[in-house]
């Protein structure tokens, strides 16, 4: 397994107010963290804002989000059951975790219209993909965007 050797850092904070440059990066990744955002519409467009103004030219923003797939769905039907809970470790996280979050997760699921239009406001799409649970999107920030 190949491990990246180079000089870079990682940063950890509120999505909603970068502290970076105007067009000081060449990438920007948000790793199911969107859809914890209190209220969507308005956080999402001022991150998306806030990625796309600390992008290069061409600079990419990529995102992967919960996604409500049919998978997720049924997924959803799993994580209801009790004994299924208490057989399975790894479903009885994953259905606390969705009863932690269950404001923000809900309100992401229910949106998915709305969050794609804004994707597509800030960003050209390279890759909008959904399937298995998940949405990934890789979009570009265009030359001579703001």
């Amino acid at each position: 397994m190949a491990r990246y050797q180079g000089p870079a850092k990682l940063y950890v904070g509120d999505c909603r107010s970068l502290p970076f440059d105007n067009g000081s990066k060449d990438i920007v990744i948000v790793q199911g963290g969107l859809h914890h955002l209190k209220k969507l519409p308005d956080d999402l467009e001022q991150t998306l804002s806030e990625a796309a103004r600390v992008l290069r030219n061409n600079g990419r923003f990529v995102a992967v989000e919960p996604w409500l797939t049919p998978f997720l769905v049924c997924v959803h039907w799993v994580c209801q059951s009790r004994i299924t809970r208490r057989m399975v470790p790894k479903i009885d996280a994953l259905a606390t975790m969705i009863d932690h979050e269950r404001d923000t997760y809900e309100q992401w699921l229910g949106q998915p219209q709305i969050i794609v239009r804004l994707f597509e406001r800030f960003f050209s799409a390279e890759l909008s993909s959904s399937r298995w649970g998940k949405y990934v999107y890789v979009g570009r920030k265009p030359t001579g965007a703001r």
